[in-house]
């Protein structure tokens, strides 16, 4: 009796194909011998994936046992015939522990028929290979591990964002779900439906899940911008807000529409709307339209007007931008009116009540938020929030680091509270300080405002990075472009009348603070003591573009349109922000390199995994000292990890921070014991600032540590009393402030650079001596030292001249500048 031939293995197939018989074109070979069989992977992949599909049915969700129903039952349809063409066997085979798809089988006899091959065609095979294939990738891709849309009730809840200090000090905490508190649709007046559907989805209620109009809009947008956001319906955003990660990718993007899908046929509308209602963040620890009204407007939901609910409705496109409690609550207002109009738009109201709204006044209940330094804390959430996404922030359980010494904070609002309520009866009503160190740039302390929960005047805003006038505190600037192109310290300016005409303007004449002219004057002193005409006459020298050039180079970001500028640029007639001013001082503190702030000294994940470190600050030799004490560190070090860029000549910079420090050059018009001066600091360099309308009063000075600058005036921008002048009103904030940090410490001397001799010179000539002529040592560039020596009835002539100007008096003009 013949044997039955074993069943070759498939190590064996694969040395050797010809173990297997050669098949019959009208006939298939049996089971077994398909599974090994190189020359027909069709058949292998259809016989694999028919036995896989059966499996996978048991272990996938409801949408996909409906895909993989519908393609089974065409596999079914088109081999309705199978019953046919089964014959008779002609092999038997027994088979031990076969194991396929994780099972095994044991089998004693299997008996394997001879099936007769359907006709198909090649381009229809070639088809049903790429139709599996598609399928496979997408069940694999995107319905595979989907989220059950029942999982909107059963989901965990989301971690908070911890801000702290440099030492620790937990500053302030960011909330997904920590106050929700959920209510019925009932409960929701009509209003705030309308306004939301306005807002965010039009067409909730005619489409199934998705908007075709809002993916073409998005498709379009991502395409030309190079994003990918938008085009999502209501029902979108709350499975990707629930129920989906914050990737923004393709992927993730078919999915939350799959599932978007699969929740609407899970949920009324209703109950989706009411879901979204509950769910979606409002800003800071609100979540929830319920916890939104009260944390806004001290309300229920029930009691929201259309005003109200407009305002509401608006702010989960971006939380923290449209925050009425945030930095610019105009944006907030500036969305409500646009919820407004779409609602008009929609017909949900009519023109009249849009016209109601829109003159509506809003009454925002008190900020009781939990925060400390929360000028500061906003701008790093804000910061985060453009880098990472508003989604992570707010529920991905970050723990961020700041720059911030909370020690250095207390004190600065303090110092700026006190001070701002001293000088209350002179219409001074707000006050705002920033301490950095300048090599670094480190942010120690951002005290925004005088009372950031005083919403009533303003307190939210953060006036360090508004626009505001900076005065004489500018001058530097200037100074810095005349330095670096062939003027001196000993270089002698006119202080003297002068008419500037100027083609289809009005003549220009600039003023001094105190009316009076100087005649001729060095430089050194003419910036010292803060003259104005001479400040003038430096700028039409080599013309305005060159300073706004050098402006923006140290920092100043906001001299855009240089066309608007003119020659009273040198005397603040340019709006700035105080903290781009911080920037281009702390490049002279830091011999013209420009630093970078730095808010953020690390960020981790949940997971204790660092997704953020600033090498920069992280990387110092010696570490960082809690309280007041100085923020130490190897300078070489901070070099050679820090690229900085170097925009100012650093002799020029150790120039100007030598005027600036020079207390005998400013004592003629400050005095000698001015709130300038730092006992036992002469190294302290510092300039004042004061708009010629008494609305901006700045102070801002340095040494290699520290950098402080302070801003006094009104959010309302109405003007303060004469008396508030450049050593008055933010003066004395300054100096409380650079006196604490330096109470004890030693002087550090600045480092003369390279390049740079001290040379005697003729006061009144800026020459080299002569006879007659009182001398005292100045620094030069080496390029620039005098040659000449003046001559003795030069000296006569200029000490004639400076007596004559000095008599000379003009008629009281408008303070413009100290």
């Amino acid at each position: 009796m013949a044997r039955k031939p074993k069943l070759p293995t498939n190590r064996q197939a694969k040395q050797n194909v010809k173990l297997a018989p050669k098949l019959d074109k009208n006939h298939l070979a049996p089971l077994g011998k398909v599974l090994v069989f190189a020359g027909k992977p069709f058949y292998l992949t259809l016989t694999y994936l028919a036995i896989t599909l059966l499996f996978t049915i048991y272990w996938t969700g409801r949408i996909t046992r409906l895909f993989l129903g519908f393609l089974i039952f065409i596999t079914l349809k088109f081999l309705n015939k199978l019953p046919d063409l089964i014959k008779k066997p002609d092999f038997t085979y027994k088979l031990k522990g076969v194991k396929l798809l994780g099972l095994k089988l044991k089998l004693r006899a299997i008996s394997l028929p001879k099936l007769k091959l359907p006709k198909i065609s090649f381009k229809f095979r070639t088809a049903l290979v790429i139709l599996i294939t598609l399928f496979s990738l997408f069940w694999l891709l995107i319905l595979k591990d989907l989220p059950s849309p029942k999982e909107l009730v059963t989901r965990k809840q989301e971690m908070s964002t911890k801000i702290y200090d440099r030492n620790g000090e937990l500053l302030f905490k960011i909330y997904k779900d920590k106050n929700r508190t959920p209510v019925s649709l009932n409960q929701v007046p009509i209003q705030v439906r309308l306004a939301t559907l306005a807002a965010e989805d039009a067409e909730f209620y005619q489409h199934l899940g998705f908007s075709v109009r809002g993916i073409m809009r998005s498709t379009i947008r991502n395409a030309t911008r190079g994003e990918l956001a938008g085009g999502s319906t209501i029902t979108q955003q709350l499975v990707k807000n629930a129920l989906l990660s914050s990737e923004k990718t393709i992927i993730r993007k078919v999915r939350e529409i799959v599932l978007a899908i699969g929740v609407e046929l899970t949920f009324t509308k209703d109950e989706i709307l009411e879901m979204y209602l509950n769910e979606v963040s409002y800003g800071g620890t609100a979540y929830g339209i319920e916890e939104a009204s009260q944390v806004y407007f001290a309300k229920d939901v029930g009691s929201l007007n259309l005003a109200e609910a407009a305002l509401l409705a608006g702010l989960p496109k971006s939380p923290t931008k449209y925050s009425p409690f945030g930095p610019n609550p105009d944006f907030a207002i500036e969305r409500q009116r646009e919820v407004i109009r779409l609602m008009r738009i929609n017909k949900y109201i009519s023109e009249e009540q849009e016209e109601a709204a829109l003159n509506e006044k809003l009454s925002f209940a008190p900020n009781k938020i939990d925060i400390k330094a929360p000028h500061f804390v906003m701008s790093v959430k804000q910061s985060l929030v453009e880098k990472y996404g508003e989604e992570l922030i707010e529920k991905g359980g970050l723990e961020i680091t700041t720059t911030l010494d909370y020690s250095v904070q207390k004190m600065a609002e303090e110092a700026v509270t006190n001070e701002i309520e001293r000088l209350s009866s002179l219409n001074v009503t707000n006050g705002a300080a920033l301490v950095m160190n300048p090599q670094t740039g480190e942010i120690l302390a951002m005290v925004g405002s005088k009372n950031y929960f005083d919403t009533e005047a303003g307190g939210n805003v953060n006036v360090i990075t508004r626009l505001r006038q900076p005065g004489s505190a500018i001058k530097p600037i200037n100074y810095a472009y005349a330095l670096s192109n062939g003027h001196t310290l000993a270089t002698i300016l006119a202080d003297t009348p002068v008419i500037f005409s100027i083609q289809g303007q009005e003549p220009y004449s600039p003023k001094n603070y105190d009316g009076k002219f100087r005649g001729s004057i060095s430089l050194r002193s003419a910036l010292a003591e803060s003259r104005n005409v001479p400040a003038v006459k430096v700028l039409a020298n080599y013309g305005v573009n060159k300073m706004i050039e050098m402006g923006q180079k140290m920092g100043i970001t906001t001299w855009e349109d240089t066309s608007r500028f003119g020659l009273s640029l040198t005397l603040g007639g340019g709006d700035i922000k105080l903290i781009d001013l911080a920037k281009a001082y702390a490049t002279l503190a830091n011999y013209g390199e420009r630093p970078d702030f730095v808010s953020i000294l690390s960020a981790t994940n949940y997971k204790g995994e660092v997704i953020e470190e600033n090498v920069c600050t992280q990387s110092k030799l010696g570490k960082y000292l809690i309280g007041l004490t100085p923020y130490t560190y190897a300078a070489e070090a901070a070099k050679n990890v820090c690229e900085r860029e170097q925009v100012v000549d650093p002799r020029v910079a150790f120039l100007l921070t030598d005027i600036l420090s020079d207390n005998q050059a400013r004592a003629p018009a400050f005095g000698s014991q001015s709130l300038l001066n730092i006992p036992g600091h002469p190294e302290v360099a510092v300039k004042t600032g004061t708009s010629n309308d008494l609305r901006d009063n700045l102070a801002i000075g340095y040494n290699q540590d520290y950098l402080v600058a302070v801003w006094v005036g009104n959010n309302d921008n109405s003007p303060m009393a004469r008396v508030a002048s450049g050593i008055t009103g933010a003066t004395p904030i300054w100096n409380k402030i650079m006196s604490t940090l330096l109470a004890n410490e030693q002087n550090k001397e600045w480092e003369v650079p390279e390049g740079l001799k001290e040379v005697p010179v003729c006061t009144l000539t800026g020459t080299l001596p002569c006879e007659g002529c009182p001398v005292r040592l100045e620094w030069f560039l080496e390029e620039n030292q005098p040659q000449k020596a003046c001559r003795i009835e030069q000296v006569l002539k200029e000490k004639e001249k400076k007596e004559k100007a000095e008599g000379e008096i003009l008629e009281p003009a408008a303070r413009t500048e100290q």
